[in-house]
């Protein structure tokens, strides 16, 4: 029996190589630490259906990720002799096309005999998921058919031909184990049941592995865009648009199809697997590394919904890498909403053939080419494919989250509203960049110099770029936001009412509002803290700009264990290393100066990098608002009663969880200063006094020093609001519209700019006044008569008296010199 053994063993080993000569696998999962494994409890592995080619492949990878073997006999008393089976029997001739069917094999029956008989033992089962290329089905395909892994089972025959065509292209997923204990544990007394049970866990854990990396089947794009204009929208459109515009009903028919054609993706798995290869040889010439953290999350959910994928938008890389990262981890890469702009010549069909789909930048205007867009986004979601669009709409040039613009999320919402079979969820995801590549351009866009037009002249020049090196990249996905969650909390009774294509129910706009809210919060709430931004934001910090090297480590790792004690949220992520690390790659950089000095070297911020920093301290700012918010209150108070320090942090809140898109509600917002007050304490950045009172550490110390330079983190939004609260106060009541105080606060806030040389282009930006204003009119500080005025009453001033805690008194005198001119 043993010799028997020890050929087979060989003749299987044998095989293997030969195999290998050709087959190249992409393995994820497969790490003791990924797959969680107990080391005091066996494995078995499971395969979905028998094949000689998946078990050789099973067999390397273990092999090679120094596993618990599959070949061996399974480690435990009286035990069956196998570590692997799998789930489906073959059924048919060797070459014929092979039934599969689910019934149970020798070995999965064996195995669960096994657990039935002893309790007292248990064996992790592994679940192993591998597809010969990675193609979405399309209809009337011959060859995808023949030669592609996609939902239906191949024969013999037929897998000799994919593994030919798709051998070097094989995907190999490790799933987290299953307790065969707990799986049988309710069955004790009857094996049938219990095989049941375990056979139908595995099958439905399969086929939610398979749709998450093969995606829902595809029709032909052809069938998709002539499918688009019979939809009774569409047509109902037409009608309107020939009636109106008194076009003969043909010509506007043609004119849909033409916009359907312009807007629909022609995903192509050729193109993919082109630009997996095009993506890595790029990643790897620019970028140190790319870190991916928390995709668990995109894999639970895309394998039983449609997910919308919405990461932030700081750069035109953002797409490729999402798309790139989701491939390599066995997901299906997602169809992206892209601007028509992006539609130009070669660029434009190799973006459409990865999954691109274009649109118009504005078509209020057009009702036809609404519906079109409209009736297409339905058919994504409603058919379960993935989507990913920008809820900011353009790029941020600031480095901070833009406030979420409602089109593509209203339309999400009505399409769910209208067929909620397919349930949506939305995975936010914060991509963050050391260096981002278009920095230079944004600096110059925030210096008043025009918006270029992407052209291929321009994707030219950019290519000269790509001898740089732009660092590591960070992409962290926050947590999943399920549609109907949100839904049921707007509006309980949304699923009994009835819905069409037009139908905008008076609640939507509270739906889309909260759901932007909440998108944008989690994907703040998932930032990476890199060296970059931690440097940058200490540095900025500093009134020129400047710091001994030694000093500037210091406060640098105060300020991550800072983040460490009260962190954030669990998916923010903090670099690796110590702050004298994170100077040194600064410097390496070339974000940093280095001026050597016999007392210590001085590091400092220079020219142009002076205002880009802002952008990658803009990334951060959100993690330390309510610390620097809490000490900013001592500016020019050397001691306050606790309730005073909780109250008036509490009245600033709303505005700067606005503005940052923090994460925290108003319910909570409490117990959270409070938390973030006993921290400061323990770390000394803040003083417990008799009678519930709080003081600011004694000048001259370091953690004076570390105070004040925490509190300029957030004080120049603070001086932004004290700036319009001054120019309201100056006019009076009823005396300004919104769009006068927006224009009146942006020019003091630039003639600021000037005087104290802020290097900060956000600080006149108009959007955060605008934002500023609106939401003192929600909160009721303000409220519009029938003139279009505004009016206040005396709690404003109460208001602005206890604002000018946090302000220098040369900025004090700034504003109330101007504000005190005639209007």
């Amino acid at each position: 029996m043993r010799l028997y053994q020890g050929i087979r063993s060989l003749i299987l080993s044998l095989f293997r190589k030969i195999l290998f000569l050709w087959v190249r696998t992409d393995v994820s999962g497969n790490t003791l630490e990924a797959l969680g494994l107990d080391p005091d409890k066996p494995v078995c592995y499971v395969l979905q259906y028998s094949s000689l080619s998946s078990r050789l492949v099973l067999e390397q990878e273990v092999i090679h990720a120094r596993l618990p073997g599959a070949t061996d006999s399974l480690p435990v008393k009286n035990g069956p002799a196998h570590s692997f089976f799998f789930l489906y029997k073959r059924i048919g001739g060797p070459f014929s096309g092979g039934r599969q069917t689910p019934v149970p094999t020798k070995e999965f029956t064996g195995l669960v005999k096994f657990g039935l008989e002893h309790p007292e033992q248990d064996v992790q089962i592994v679940p192993v998921s591998l597809f010969w290329g990675r193609s979405p089905d399309k209809e009337k395909s011959l060859v995808k058919l023949l030669l592609s892994d996609t939902w239906s089972v191949a024969g013999r025959l037929q897998k000799f031909l994919i593994i030919l065509v798709h051998g070097r292209n094989t995907y190999v997923q490790f799933n987290q184990p299953l307790s065969l204990k707990q799986v049988v544990d309710e069955y004790r007394e009857n094996e049938e049941k219990a095989k049941r049970k375990l056979a139908r866990i595995l099958r439905t854990h399969f086929r939610r592995v398979r749709q998450a990396v093969l995606g829902p089947d595809l029709s032909h794009r052809r069938t998709l865009v002539e499918g688009l204009v019979r939809t009774q929208a569409v047509k109902e459109a037409i009608r309107e648009t020939a009636a109106k515009d008194d076009i003969p009903p043909e010509k506007v028919r043609a004119k849909a199809y033409k916009y359907a054609d312009e807007i629909a993706a022609s995903m192509s798995i050729v193109t993919i697997r082109f630009l997996e290869l095009a993506l890595a040889w790029l990643w790897n010439r620019i970028y140190n590394g790319i870190a991916v953290n928390n995709i668990k999350v995109a894999k639970e959910v895309a394998q039983d919904h449609a997910v919308v994928y919405v990461p932030c938008h700081r750069s035109h890389i953002d797409y490729l890498l999402l798309s790139y990262v989701l491939y390599k981890n066995g997901l299906m890469p997602p169809h992206i909403a892209a601007g028509i702009n992006l539609n130009m010549p070669i660029v434009g069909p190799i973006l459409r053939r990865g999954g691109a789909f274009f649109m118009r930048r504005s078509f209020r205007d057009n009702p036809l080419y609404a519906t079109v867009f409209n009736e297409y986004m339905h058919v994504m979601f409603t058919r379960g494919y993935s989507v990913e669009y920008f809820v900011e709409g353009g790029r941020s040039r600031t480095g901070r989250m833009l406030p979420p613009r409602p089109g593509m999320l209203s339309m999400t919402v009505r399409s769910f509203l209208r067929d909620h079979r397919k349930p949506i969820v939305f995975v936010p995801v914060y991509i963050g960049y050391e260096k981002v590549m278009e920095g230079r351009s944004y600096l110059g866009e925030l210096r008043g110099k025009k918006k270029q037009k992407e052209s291929v002249f321009g994707l030219a020049k950019t290519a000269r770029k790509l001898t740089n090196s732009f660092g590591r990249v960070a992409v962290n996905f926050g947590d999943a936001i399920p549609l109907a969650d949100v839904l049921d909390e707007v509006h309980e009774s949304w699923r009994s009412e009835a819905y069409d294509a037009e139908y905008r129910p008076t609640w939507l706009t509270e739906a889309v509002d909260e759901l932007s809210k909440r998108v944008a919060s989690n994907i703040n709430a998932s930032v990476a803290v890199n060296p970059i931004g931690m440097t940058a934001t200490v540095l900025l910090g500093t009134e020129r700009l400047a710091m001994d090297e030694g000093q500037l480590i210091r406060l640098m790792d105060q300020y991550a264990n800072l983040l460490r004690a009260y962190p954030y949220a669990n998916t923010v992520t903090l670099p690796e290393g110590s702050a004298r690390d994170w100077v040194a790659y600064c410097e390496n950089m070339g974000l940093v100066t280095r001026q050597p000095q016999k007392l210590g070297d001085i590091i400092a911020l220079e020219g142009a990098n002076a205002i880009l920093m802002t952008y990658y301290r803009n990334n951060i700012q959100h993690l330390f608002a309510l610390p620097a918010l809490i000490v900013s209150l001592f500016e020019n108070k050397t001691s306050l009663r606790r309730d005073k320090v909780l109250f008036l942090t509490s009245v600033a809140y709303p505005y700067l969880q606005s503005e940052l898109f923090l994460k925290f509600g108003q319910d909570e917002v409490e117990s959270v200063i409070n938390k973030w007050i006993d921290v400061l304490i323990d770390q000394g950045l803040v003083i417990q006094l008799d009678d519930e009172r709080l003081g600011r550490p004694e000048e001259g110390t370091e953690a004076m020093l570390r105070a004040r330079i925490l509190s300029r983190f957030i004080i120049q939004t603070l001086e932004r609001y004290h700036i319009t609260l001054g120019i309201l106060r100056k006019y009076g009541s009823g005396k300004l519209t919104a769009a006068e105080l927006e224009e009146q606060s942006t020019l003091l806030a630039e003639r600021m700019s000037i005087l104290f040389g802020l290097n900060a282009p956000e600080f006149f930006d108009k959007t955060l006044f605008r934002n500023f204003i609106a939401n003192m009119q929600k909160t009721g500080v303000l409220t519009t008569d029938d003139n279009g005025l505004l009016c206040y009453g005396e709690g404003l001033d109460e208001v602005a008296e206890d604002a000018r805690l946090v302000l220098s008194v040369e900025k004090r005198q700034a504003i109330q010199q101007v504000t005190m001119l005639d209007a």
